[in-house]
């Protein structure tokens, strides 16, 4: 019995999804890692970080995605979702990282580079040409807003109490002006980039071919 050149691709899309979830993942945990043996182990520090906590949720979403597809099973619109929140966000990592502050951290570049790049593409791309998730509306893009809106909050929390902000032009000494400019200026370009992956991911399909 052979199998059906669709199943097929779409097992082996699944299979390597799981396997660059599963990749980035340990890249995160090596750069925390790194910075464990450098004598600064904070776990909120680190992933207080909007590139490492959000590649990491973006990679379990993936592999979680990679896991029902390698099952056989349809992926549901909250996963959907999910997954192209991250897609957004990374998408926002990547212009902020390379357009604002290049070059900047104490990661190896190679980590650097998968992170702030190769992830992101990858992440995008995926979603805007996979055939196994179901299409979302345009009245669902807000549900992009409410996890950064929340890392936000709790960045200018900690840094009004403790001090600690994971990038410059969070400071609050730098006055509310520049705060809110900043602030809104990010969820404006997450909202833009937010509309490009619903845009990417609502193009006309072509039929699996039997």
């Amino acid at each position: 019995m052979t199998s059906h050149p669709a199943g097929s691709r779409r097992r082996a899309r699944s299979v390597a999804r799981i396997v660059a979830g599963a990749a980035v993942l340990g890249v995160v945990l090596f750069a925390y890692a790194l910075r464990i043996a450098a004598g600064d182990p904070g776990f909120f520090d680190f992933f207080g970080y909007f590139t490492n906590q959000t590649s990491s949720l973006t990679a379990l979403v993936l592999i979680a995605v990679g896991a029902r597809g390698a099952a056989n099973r349809v992926v549901p619109v909250g996963l959907a979702l999910a997954w192209a929140i991250g897609a957004s966000c990374l998408i926002v990592v990547a212009i902020v990282y390379n357009g604002l502050v290049p070059g900047t951290g104490s990661a190896p570049p190679w980590v650097s580079a998968v992170l702030h790049v190769v992830f992101p593409l990858l992440a995008v791309v995926d979603f805007a040409t996979a055939p196994d998730r179901p299409r979302l509306a345009w009245r669902q893009l807000w549900w992009v807003l409410p996890y950064p809106v929340v890392w936000v909050a709790v960045v200018l929390v900690r840094g009004a109490t403790d001090g600690w902000v994971p990038y410059g032009f969070l400071l609050p000494e730098r006055g509310l002006a520049s705060l809110v400019l900043h602030v809104v200026g990010i969820l404006a370009l997450l909202l833009l980039a937010a509309a490009a992956v619903w845009a990417l991911g609502r193009r006309p399909r072509r039929a699996p071919s039997s």
